[in-house]
């Protein structure tokens, strides 16, 4: 499948910001099932490529001018699907048993986890009907959760999005012994329903390697995902991530569009700056006035 990706991210200030650093972890690397076809990434700044310590390739964009705004765009065209599967690994698997404040477990994730410890040769399947048993634990519910919400948090709750789905299963998984990362992404939908960036998760199991489990969709991962970026949890995956000097009320917001090569596009969506500003004020005054 020949997936075109076109990934819009605005911020907006209400005052001057004197100083902005980025890490940007939204360029999407050859294997596991996927080639790229052409990447690029626009913004109004300086980049600086590197890779981290999970092996993803990384831009450091640096604003050091006075500035009210920052758009960036990611875009490419990524072939999936395709029969080569590369599994590199660039740190030891023991790494990823360690817990994170996101991916911890507690008494009743290691209680829900421990049915579903089984021998080497059971443990795919197994890891399947566990996904299916989270996500009725853990129903997917928008606006439930915040970014911040932990694995622990997120299973009282019982609702959550697909990145509270990922940090759940990965707890689940490290509590029973399973080497277990967050994986973020994107994925295709035939109605372009998905317009923001998704999350999964791999296992290493004894025998297979990396498996991807997309708890949300209760799938596994297939030629309609696309990987961007991997780490132990959010934080260390996730596709922007920074910090800012001044600029007052801020406000966010993204929007992803993935169609098939030769089909109608759908329609970008307009971001605006100015409201998002006036979103951001609206939430701030909010907050101050529950206080």
């Amino acid at each position: 499948m020949l997936l075109n990706i076109e990934h819009h991210t605005r911020y907006a200030y209400s005052d001057d910001v004197n100083y902005t650093i980025q890490q940007l972890r939204l360029t999407p690397q050859n294997g596991f099932g996927q080639h790229v076809k052409r990447w690029d990434i626009k913004v109004n700044g300086e980049l600086h490529a590197t890779e981290d310590a999970y092996g993803n390739t990384t831009h450091t964009l640096v604003v050091d001018t006075p500035h009210q705004d920052i758009l960036i765009i990611a875009s490419g065209e990524v072939e999936t699907g395709v029969e080569v599967v590369t599994q590199h690994q660039t740190l030891p698997l023991f790494i990823y048993l360690r817990d994170t404040p996101l991916t911890m477990s507690d008494e009743a994730i290691r209680q829900f986890a421990v049915p579903y410890k089984t021998d080497a040769y059971a443990q795919s399947a197994a890891l399947e009907n566990m996904m299916h048993a989270l996500l009725q634990r853990v129903q997917y519910i928008k606006g439930a959760t915040q970014v911040t919400t932990s694995a622990i948090e997120a299973f009282v709750l019982g609702q959550g999005v697909c990145q509270d789905h990922a940090h759940v299963f990965i707890a689940c998984c490290r509590a029973i012994g399973l080497p277990a990362r967050y994986v973020s992404g994107y994925l295709f939908t035939e109605d372009g329903s998905l317009m923001q960036t998704h999350a999964w998760a791999d296992v290493h199991l004894n025998h297979g390697g990396w498996q991807s489990f997309d708890v949300s969709n209760g799938c596994r991962a297939s030629e309609t995902h696309v990987r961007l970026a991997t780490g132990l949890d959010y934080n260390s995956a996730s596709p922007v991530a920074g910090m800012r000097s001044g600029g007052g009320v801020e406000g966010m917001a993204s929007s992803v569009i993935v169609n098939q090569s030769g089909t109608p596009q759908h329609q970008q969506r307009r971001i605006d700056a100015s409201a998002l500003v006036e979103n951001a004020e609206l939430m701030r005054q909010s907050q101050q006035a529950q206080q």
